[in-house]
């Protein structure tokens, strides 16, 4: 149970040291947002040629195939960033925690908290790496044709 000893301003303290984390998360979650529509659309994309597949001649079935191995390579790395931008929340989340349990119970955990936010900031990093990378697959695979081509 808690002491009554626990001082208001600790607890004043921990709040602000968690305000900053608690926008981090608004931006993750943003991000997060952008990441799951660019997936939804991936697998959308891959649905439509397993349903119309048929319907393709040769000619049109060996550029769905190369589409939809592309696709798949987009498919893991979309699926990677959000995979680690979600640790990534989940420990600036134990940031907090970890902030909060230091103010009421008087422990020096602020090591702990540096070495989650760290770690955190390491997951969302490999995250918008492979966000990145995704988005570059993306562009570079589609050719936008000119207007006036044939």
């Amino acid at each position: 149970m808690l002491s009554a000893a626990v001082n208001i301003n600790d607890v004043g303290h921990a709040i602000q040291l968690a305000l900053a984390p608690v926008f981090l998360l608004t931006g993750i979650a943003g991000l997060l947002g952008v990441m799951t529509n660019r997936l939804a659309r991936i697998i959308d994309r891959g649905r439509y040629f397993e349903l119309h597949w048929r319907e393709l001649d040769e000619g049109a079935q060996a550029a769905a195939h190369a589409e939809m191995a592309s696709l798949e390579r987009r498919r893991r790395l979309a699926s990677r960033a959000i995979n680690a931008c979600t640790f990534a929340a989940l420990l600036v989340c134990l940031v907090v925690a970890t902030l909060f349990t230091e103010a009421l119970l008087n422990l020096p955990l602020k090591w702990v908290a540096g070495v989650l936010f760290l770690v955190s900031m390491l997951a969302l990093i490999s995250g918008l790496g492979a966000f990145l990378r995704e988005v570059y697959l993306s562009t570079h695979v589609v050719r936008l044709r000119r207007a006036d081509a044939p």
